[in-house]
């Protein structure tokens, strides 16, 4: 049997989850207002068979994941339309067609990452298409399960109100973003990350620093949020700076020990080296320390950059101005409006994501020589 036969396992339970739904109809409960029309089921049906038996019999691997990647998200899209009206009322044949196209998803993602393209360009394209299908099946089944059970609103909101909420708010959600992160998160990392670099160089010149900032960065490092942030509060007042205070103390200390301990790795051979080419401390450090220090540096960025978010987020729980994602977020979980809630944490976690992603790129074109990065 070959490798692509026994990668396709999924289409096999596909085609077994498929025939015990038709088995077991209908698919929603008895006076649903919107029940699955028969041509919908065919179709349906017709999608789930058509990518399992291509994963099972084709074997160019390509043609198989675009088949799979048809039929899974077609077959998902028309069993979730068919749910507006009919919350709570999905019976068993319903999750099992959900099922079996969500593995026909799985199929499709092992065939992309089987792939070996020799173009860059569509190899980048893989390795975007493969997590963003990942997540749309977590939004997917995540829709599924919310709305055919019939999840209360408050516990849990599916993802398609909280995009209704997205849209419909986008003023309110571009003034918190502006308040929390392009004023309290940008100006606090920058900060932060910056004197902790600036001091870590410091303390590498100075002996006694270094033995005397670590173990205070340790401990500050420890101190909580919450019982930082009101008296940051009280100090800076109740705008955006007390929030960029709480991060500078969030992100200093990362950078700082981070620094100190990557400008150590430089080997004995190599500052043997630089020492018979007569170069002083700064040469040295700029020439050879620095560089070996540059993934720590920036694993302290990417670091920082969620560290930086929570803080101000939670610091404006304790006393903020009517905008900002932390006020926004304590506010309408008093007034149970919970997507709005979950459409902030989108944002935040959004934002989280893309600045992590950014330093990172930053981190390749930097460290390039670094063996992490070698293909």
């Amino acid at each position: 049997m070959s490798s692509l036969s026994r990668s396709s396992w999924q289409a096999a339970v596909s085609v077994v989850l498929t025939i015990a739904a038709l088995v077991k109809l209908p698919i929603f409960a008895d006076g649903a207002a919107n029940p699955l029309s028969t041509v919908a089921l065919i179709v349906i049906v017709i999608l789930t068979l058509t990518g399992a038996f291509a994963a099972l019999l084709l074997q160019q691997r390509a043609a198989v994941a675009a088949i799979l990647f048809v039929t899974a998200h077609a077959g998902a899209w028309l069993l979730l339309s068919n749910l507006s009206g009919n919350e709570g009322q999905a019976r068993a044949p319903f999750f099992l067609l959900i099922a079996a196209n969500w593995l026909l998803a799985w199929a499709c993602v092992t065939q992309l990452s089987a792939l070996r393209p020799e173009s860059r360009e569509i190899a980048v394209a893989l390795r975007l298409l493969i997590p963003a299908i990942f997540g749309a099946w977590v939004l997917i089944l995540w829709e599924a399960a919310t709305r055919g059970f019939g999840v209360p609103f408050v516990l849990l909101p599916p993802p398609s109100a909280i995009g209704a909420r997205i849209v419909n708010s986008m003023p309110v959600l571009a003034a918190d973003v502006q308040q929390t992160i392009f004023k309290a998160v940008l100006f606090g990392y920058v900060v932060g990350s910056a004197s902790g670099f600036a001091i870590a160089i410091l303390a590498d010149r100075v002996d006694f620093l270094r033995r005397g900032l670590l173990p205070i960065g340790n401990f500050v490092s420890a101190l909580p949020i919450i019982g930082v942030a009101p008296i940051m509060v009280m100090w800076f007042g109740f705008d955006w700076h007390s929030k960029a205070a709480v991060v500078v103390i969030m992100t200093f200390f990362p950078m700082l020990v981070n620094t100190v301990a990557g400008l150590g790795t430089a080997g004995h051979m190599e500052r043997d080296l630089m020492r018979t080419y007569a170069s002083d401390y700064w040469q040295t450090l700029l020439k050879l320390r620095l560089p070996a220090a540059m993934p720590f540096i920036f694993n302290a960025l990417k670091i920082n950059s969620t560290l930086a978010l929570i803080g101000a987020i939670v610091a404006e729980f304790f006393g903020t101005p009517i905008v900002g994602m932390g006020f926004r977020i304590s506010t309408e979980v008093g007034r149970m409006n919970v997507d709005m809630v979950w459409a902030e944490i989108f944002v935040a976690a959004l934002a989280g994501s893309l600045s992590y992603g950014l330093i990172a790129l930053v981190e390749r074109s930097v460290t390039f020589w670094h063996p992490s990065n070698r293909n």
